[in-house]
């Protein structure tokens, strides 16, 4: 059983990417890893180039301004590095996600066993997202849960509108979703911990990718601060050693953070978190994946 890593990047080191790391994490355990690096304005590139890894696979590429709306670029650019892989089985990442060292044999058993079941497509991942800081997480239903991390190379499988899942063409017109089993491995999400200068940064350059001008004036932050959200919760489990010395750099930064600064929550959200507290069950979830026992 051979194993493609697939991500793309654009601008990582700018936008304060985890890119090292996120790299990092695939060629732990993929036998190559297929990258798509849109033109850049920072070391992105020659970074990578310069590790000089036989593994590494570099697509060149150029984002294309008329996919602009609805984040499709992030789709295709996915597809390009997807197209070219070669492994029997596919591991996705994104360029702020990570994954833990102790969870690399739990995703190889899982392969293992979907490779028995040829009516499986794929592995359903857990998410930590982390907010602010490395010491707290987004809890509630603004955060998702689950989300489609590796499956089986299949020329018929493709990234799902904003490139946060995957769905297998039928014909033409018709997808489905990938049949998946549930692995016990996490996908550790450092997207929304950013230098507020960084993430001012990033706003603006993925608002691009949704919305026209006139929305990004009047939306964008103005101001170098750190987000909110909703929930926050204490997180209380290790990371991946290979965070370990940025989170150790980014230190002088991330203490500044304040967990206690969060926003209101609108009606309906307080009711559908309320009830999971209450059922454990979260009503309404979107689910882009078909979950087999």
């Amino acid at each position: 059983m051979t194993i493609s890593g697939c991500t793309f990047v654009r601008n990582g080191f700018m936008l304060g990417y985890p890119v090292k790391e996120s790299l990092n994490s695939l060629l732990s355990v993929c036998d190559e890893v297929v990258i798509a690096i849109g033109n850049s304005e920072d070391e992105t590139l020659s970074y990578i180039q310069s590790l000089q890894d036989p593994r590494i696979v570099i697509i060149e590429t150029i984002w294309d301004d008329n996919l602009r709306e609805g984040g499709q670029i992030l789709a295709q650019q996915t597809n390009v590095a997807l197209n070219a892989c070669t492994g029997d089985w596919i591991l996705y990442l994104q360029a702020d996600e990570v994954l833990h060292e102790l969870d690399i044999q739990p995703i190889l058993n899982s392969m293992k066993e979907a490779d028995k079941r040829p009516e499986i497509d794929g592995l359903l991942f857990n998410y930590h997202h982390f907010f602010g800081s490395y010491q707290y997480i987004g809890a509630g239903r603004q955060w998702y849960r689950k989300e489609v991390r590796a499956f089986k190379r299949n020329s018929d499988i493709t990234s799902w509108r904003d490139a946060q899942g995957f769905r297998i063409q039928i014909d033409k017109n018709s997808y489905r979703k990938l049949r998946v089993l549930q692995t016990e491995a996490h996908v550790y999400h450092y997207g929304w911990v950013r230098n507020p200068s960084a993430y001012v940064k990033k706003q603006a350059a993925f608002g691009r990718l949704y919305h026209d001008d006139a929305w990004l004036e009047e939306h964008l932050p103005t101001s170098e601060e750190f987000p909110t959200c909703y929930e926050l919760q204490r997180f209380s489990g290790t990371h991946p050693k290979c965070m370990q010395k940025k989170i150790s750099e980014d230190a002088q930064w991330t203490s500044a953070f304040d967990p206690s600064r969060t926003k209101p929550r609108p009606l309906a959200v307080a009711f559908c978190d309320a009830f999971e507290r209450l059922t454990g069950k979260r009503i309404f979830e979107y689910r882009n994946y078909d979950l087999q026992r």
